[in-house]
């Protein structure tokens, strides 16, 4: 009976994310439409803040309202899952989608991305990484701070970049009228901003519908928490992006539905990292030091992809799930 609710509430969270996916997906191109901003900006970077705000709020309260040691383990599980996730889950994802929908005669089998964009993403967010990486095996606050400080110019730049790029590539997609109001095109701001609010309110119940049914069928089968903490919640909190992206690579939007990810990356590469290494002493134990080390990897040969052939193969992108497999195996028998 328990495992039978369990499944239900994985079913709600699911049907109440793709509900709330169509919502937010369908503001956001409406917003970057009225703004004129590039694909690339619109998904990079309104998107991937958008679906990255409520879970950056877990490390946040976790570092500096928690009580202990616990609620700060949490926090960093929250800042370095998603990172990780992301690069060795999420994509990889993508790429196995994009062949399953190029069988069922949905699209092609190939990307059509900006790889100039995709590129840039890739870079900032692995830069920031290796220098967040970098700091575990420096124990200075001062650098830590320093740091800190230097991340969260290094994605200001980054978000000033996609904002003052051209769109070269830009094809003109119609879009679907705005959910909350189909009377007029363009919609007005307002509209757009309930719609958007709407969306990603549903996104955050979905996920935490999603949290609530993993943390209580972990329970029941007795999972260890490390690997609920490390694999199961990051999987939770990161819903809102997957489904965001699926939707978008669906419709043929790839730039959208790449560009949420990777920009997500960035952002979760820069500010929540900001938070631990403000908050805490930035001393990692080896199995969330891993995570950082294999998102780097993943990371890595994306943008050489990206850099030496122009090109993403769906079979190498999917390739990077076995860094994933590997340290879920690897927590199993730690």
């Amino acid at each position: 009976m328990n495992l039978l609710f369990y499944g239900f509430l994985f079913v709600a969270s699911v049907a109440v994310t793709l509900g709330a996916c169509a919502l937010f997906t369908n503001a956001i191109e409406w917003l970057g439409k009225r703004l004129n901003l590039s694909e690339g900006a619109i998904g990079s970077v309104l998107a991937a803040i958008g679906t990255t705000l409520p879970e950056t709020s877990i490390p946040i309260v976790a570092i500096f309202f928690g009580s202990g040691r616990e609620e700060t383990e949490v926090g960093m599980g929250a800042i370095l899952g998603a990172p990780f996730m992301l690069s060795t889950l999420v994509i990889p994802i993508l790429a196995i989608l994009l062949v399953l929908y190029a069988v069922l005669g949905k699209r092609g089998a190939v990307f059509r991305l900006n790889y100039r964009e995709v590129t840039i993403d890739l870079f900032f967010f692995a830069f920031a990484y290796v220098i967040a990486l970098g700091c575990v095996f420096v124990p200075s606050r001062p650098l830590h701070v320093a740091a800190a400080a230097g991340l969260m110019a290094w994605y200001l730049y980054y978000v000033k970049l996609k904002f003052g790029g051209s769109d070269e590539e830009a094809e003109s997609s119609e879009l679907d009228p705005l959910f909350l109001f189909r009377r007029a095109a363009p919609p007005p701001y307002a509209m757009i901003a309930v719609q958007a609010a709407a969306g990603l309110g549903g996104l955050v119940v979905g996920a935490h519908l999603f949290v609530t049914a993993a943390e209580s069928t972990a329970k029941y089968l007795s999972i260890s928490p490390l690997i609920l903490a490390l694999l199961i919640a990051p999987l939770a909190t990161e819903l809102p992006e997957m489904s965001n992206s699926f939707l978008w690579l669906y419709q043929k939007k790839d730039r959208l539905a790449v560009g949420n990810v990777t920009g997500a990356m960035v952002f979760q590469g820069t500010f929540p990292v900001s938070v631990g290494l403000i908050g805490t002493e930035w001393v990692l134990a080896p199995s969330a030091l891993v995570t950082m080390v294999l998102a780097v990897i993943a990371a890595s040969g994306l943008l050489l992809q990206s850099v030496v052939g122009g090109l993403w193969r769906p079979w190498l992108m999917s390739a990077s799930a076995l860094l994933y497999i590997g340290y879920a195996v690897y927590l199993y028998g730690w």
